[in-house]
């Protein structure tokens, strides 16, 4: 067999990783990444990926397992850095997820990931407060500051100021009265201006596609509990209600986002994705609760998978969707 063949294996078997994972089906997914692993071994990319779908199905510690094994053969990779961060997040162990942020900022530093090394280096900062870790922070800063940062480098910047120098205004503090010097004061009888032009308008910038509602934006019945929107799934599953099922599973998931229970709403997802693995506006949900969850790596995976899926299909409704999605996740 020739490298380019295994290398073509290699990748056939990631992509089906990549795609079981999308649809839910863990094992499958992990099947796929095994053999992955077994035909180019000494890749991080199927130990990670085996990691992000069990962080998904919110099996945290197993999932820490594999990002540590992709660790072992690539020491600095960035993706099983940031899964361990995660990981250790998840699992509230605070002071370890703050190191591994530390090290997560360092790594994309040293690849030119200015904007993504400062905010992972403010998630650190959240998390632990430190002399060094601040020092290391505002170094970050500068860096990108004087790199001259785009939209995105901006808004890095912009947290991170806003954890080493917050601003408090005095609240009862009168603003101070300017005098004018005599000769700025306005005459008794002043001349009009003369009309000014009005400015030219902006040539129009590149079109930006429409921000749809989120797929978690629904119309829930009126003063139903949680437990209720889970007994109402609950009953439609044990009727073999497939279609029925799936709805009130939508419904128990932005009933839970609704109130901040982001952990029960990724839940209440998964188990719909077992329903109906193609659902678009399921796995745009799930994006989104992603996102919400400071998960925005996950976010971006999920969206690039949908986004390949659509591609695939032809299914350009479900391209627009994804382009949306992606626009409200940035």
């Amino acid at each position: 067999m020739t490298a380019a063949t295994q290398y073509e294996r290699y990748k056939s078997a990631l992509e089906r990783g990549h795609v079981a994972a999308l649809r839910g089906t863990l094992e499958d997914a992990l099947a796929a990444y095994a053999e992955a692993a077994s035909i180019v071994p000494g890749r991080a990319a199927p130990l990670t990926g085996a990691g992000n779908a069990l962080l998904r199905r919110n099996r945290a510690t197993d999932a820490l397992r594999y990002f540590a094994a992709a660790l072992d053969v690539v020491p600095r990779d960035e993706n099983a850095n940031l899964g361990r961060a995660q990981c250790l997040l998840v699992l509230d162990r605070r002071a370890e997820a703050a190191d591994a942020y530390d090290l997560l900022a360092d790594v994309r530093a040293s690849i030119g990931k200015l904007p993504d090394a400062v905010n992972a280096a403010c998630r650190a900062l959240d998390l632990a407060e430190g002399r060094d870790r601040r020092r290391a922070l505002r170094l970050l800063a500068d860096r990108l500051r004087a790199a001259e940062p785009d939209g995105a480098g901006q808004a890095a910047l912009e947290r991170a100021m806003s954890l080493l120098e917050p601003m408090s205004a005095p609240a009862d503090e009168p603003a101070p009265v300017v005098q004018q010097a005599p000769e700025m004061q306005q005459a008794p009888e002043m001349q009009p201006e003369p009309e000014m032009e009005p400015e030219p308008e902006p040539p129009p910038g590149p079109e930006r596609p429409e921000l749809q509602p989120s797929p978690l934006d629904r119309p829930l019945e009126p003063g139903w509990s949680l437990e209720a929107f889970e007994g109402a799934a609950q009953t439609a599953l044990e009727q073999g209600l497939r279609a029925e099922a799936l709805e009130r599973l939508l419904d128990l998931a932005a009933a839970c986002r609704r109130d901040g229970r982001l952990d029960a709403a990724l839940d209440a997802c998964y188990r719909a994705v077992a329903l109906d693995p193609d659902h678009v506006d399921l796995h745009l949900g799930m994006a989104e609760l992603y996102t919400l969850r400071g998960w925005s790596a996950l976010a971006t995976e999920k969206l690039d998978l949908v986004g390949r899926l659509a591609e695939i299909d032809g299914d350009e409704d479900a391209l627009r969707r994804v382009a949306a999605s992606r626009e409200a996740v940035n």
